[in-house]
């Protein structure tokens, strides 16, 4: 296998490099470079594409009870991702309807109970938490923020317990709820509990459907229209290793959320110093692949589900070095390996971020097979 330089690839191949042109005012992020400056673009290896043997969806295990449907790999689109259909639930946001996904918890109790996956590390992300009020008696839940506030939207929640006393009560809104808890009409229980619950539909907008459904990040990430009759939303599902699929809903980067045709979540830069965020690689060269650009697919420190696993992404790139053969890599040992030998080159966030990262929400409903490279 040999390697061969090219000259810069197409767009789908480069959108993280030229995420610097995205900020808010739509200057570049110069101040996320070294020194205040961008980094400059590295050369492109690229090396032949691995080869793919479809992993079964019998041999793949579902850790997210809402999970309806999937499949991991099929020839009716020709992006390389599969589908995961979830369960719609509705709250309400300042009195207006908001729909959201359920994926992780920090409490294996609620976890168990629920069916979420049980994430110990989302605890520590306590003071970036919003609040999303649960009624004992079937109400719509109320959420304290939605990405229609803009980039001071996150998805990581604090659970509250709310007991009624006066059905004849209208709770729609955290005022409306704070108000009749203040006046004896309601009993708020903290519960400790965190969960991560993405949001899909808010007032005034919606993830963007990918009606091409070539490439990873596209024109968006749903696969389908919202069905809000039957509660239903299909959304890409991509492969990460080891074994793991994952679905992409918000970014800490405001400036990238356009690109990413995500939500922007700027508190949760926040949760990279609280330790509330597992290491993800993504590579910017080498074989290609389904990956986020256009090489082989990303590689977690840890496998879902695992204790020290979370969806929050602590997003870092890496780049083969001049010279080096890539290969496929499958895990974070090897990535460590690959760096001390000098082969690879590790950059925060990605290149034209470093040395600054960012967070990307990344919830992972399944466990499958990897089958890149097989």
């Amino acid at each position: 296998m040999s390697t061969k330089l090219l000259t810069p690839p197409a767009l789908s191949r480069r959108q993280f490099l030229r995420l610097s042109a995205l900020s808010t005012g739509g200057a570049l992020l110069a101040a996320c470079g070294p020194n205040g400056g961008s980094a400059a673009t590295p050369a492109t290896t690229v090396a032949p594409r691995a080869t793919a043997t479809p992993a079964p969806e019998a041999a793949a295990e579902i850790l997210v009870k809402d999970v309806i449907d999937f499949v991991l790999s099929t020839d009716k689109w020709t992006g390389q991702f599969g589908k995961v259909t979830f369960r719609l639930h509705e709250g309400r946001f300042d009195g207006e309807p908001i729909y959201f996904i359920r994926t992780d918890t920090s409490d294996q109790a609620f976890a168990q109970e629920v069916g979420l996956v049980f994430v110990p590390l989302l605890a520590n992300g306590k003071e970036v938490a919003e609040t999303i009020y649960l009624f004992s008696d079937g109400r719509f839940p109320v959420l304290s923020t939605s990405p229609s506030v803009g980039e001071n939207f996150t998805s990581l929640f604090h659970v509250k317990n709310v007991t009624v006393s006066d059905a004849s009560l209208t709770l729609e809104s955290v005022t409306a709820v704070e108000q009749a808890a203040n006046d004896g009409h309601i009993t708020l229980e903290e519960t400790g509990i965190l969960v991560n619950y993405p949001a899909i539909k808010w007032p005034g907008g919606e993830l963007s459907l990918d009606d091409e459904k070539k490439e990873t990040l596209g024109k968006g990430q749903l696969m389908e229209p919202l069905d809000l009759d039957k509660m239903t939303v299909s959304m890409k599902l991509h492969q990460c290793f080891p074994g793991s699929r994952y679905i992409v809903t918000d970014t800490s980067m405001p400036g990238m959320a356009p690109m990413m045709s995500v939500s922007a979540s700027a508190p949760n830069q926040k949760l990279l110093a609280l330790g509330a965020t597992d290491e993800i690689w993504i590579f910017v060269n080498g074989i290609e692949g389904s990956g986020v650009m256009g090489f082989q697919p990303a590689i977690f420190d840890n496998k879902a589900g695992q204790a020290a696993w979370s969806p929050f992404w602590d997003h870092r790139a890496l780049m083969w070095s001049e010279g080096v053969t890539p290969r496929v890599l499958r895990s974070s040992t090897e990535i460590r390996e690959a760096l001390s030998a000098g082969e690879l080159e590790e950059f925060m966030g990605v290149p034209d971020t470093h040395p600054n990262g960012f967070v990307v929400n990344c919830p992972a409903p399944i466990l499958a097979p990897n089958d890149f490279g097989v």
